[in-house]
């Protein structure tokens, strides 16, 4: 397969060796930049798309090389992730095909906020699609990233097109993102979607506020506590009983 080994990108920082990134043992490759703002992102400083160093494929490829015979032992490979990896969609793609070139598994972690024709694009050489869903109701999603849903909703459309198998993920934010009718209706809604593998459900923490302090940021959330493992489990099991 061919690629641009010479394309440029800016990457915020690698991470060799990530286990809760996708299967196996994997390289995680976060792209700097980011157009949602996320009331309780814990890397905010992944959100300027200049925050991170320039380095090519070829550089990014050969150094997830040396780790490939653990990848094959164990089903790992890379994770693309971010800030937002289809913010930077063109290095993106040329770093997918780089690694289908290599047989290894690619994951992207992702909202999903990009255009049709990138989303399908780059979904060719995608093994395994992370993709987070930030609330189900389109006014509490606007609130809590900035953006529309429609981006994640068509991107999730095109991946029951193209059957790429995809893990839902969903941040569990008390008093925020954490209304049980509405959950039943997006637990409904992905019942149509038969490549959706499952719903993780991922408590909010602030392991991040410190960073929104340091770049003075207003942390909107500094008196919501984490969600208690009962509401945990109402959820699990909101998700649990339509997939």
């Amino acid at each position: 397969m061919l690629y641009d080994k010479n394309k440029t990108g800016y990457v915020h920082s690698v991470y060799h060796g990530g286990m809760v990134d996708g299967p196996g043992i994997r390289s995680v490759i976060f792209l700097s930049g980011c157009a949602l703002r996320c009331m309780y992102c814990h890397n905010p400083d992944t959100w300027e798309k200049t925050s991170g160093n320039i380095m090519t494929v070829e550089t990014i490829i050969n150094d997830a090389l040396k780790y490939k015979s653990y990848m094959d032992a164990n089903g790992g490979g890379i994770t693309f992730s971010g800030g937002e990896p289809f913010g930077q969609s063109e290095f993106l793609i040329e770093l997918l095909k780089a690694s289908k070139a290599h047989g290894i598994h690619t994951t992207i972690d992702t909202s999903g906020y990009t255009t049709s024709k990138t989303a399908r694009e780059a979904l060719q050489y995608t093994d395994l699609l992370m993709l987070d869903v930030k609330a189900y109701n389109a006014d509490t999603y606007k609130k809590v990233t900035g953006v529309s849903i429609d981006g994640f909703l068509e991107t999730l459309r095109i991946s029951k097109e193209l059957n790429i198998s995809t893990i839902i993920r969903y941040v569990l934010v008390p008093d925020l993102t954490d209304n049980f009718e509405e959950l039943k209706d997006l637990a409904e809604f992905l019942k149509d979607y038969n490549n959706v593998q499952k719903v993780d459900v991922l408590p909010f923490h602030k392991a991040g506020e410190y960073k929104w302090k340091e770049r003075n940021l207003l942390y909107e959330l500094a008196d919501t506590q984490p969600p208690t493992q009962d509401m945990m489990d109402t959820v699990k099991k909101i998700f649990g009983s339509y997939l």
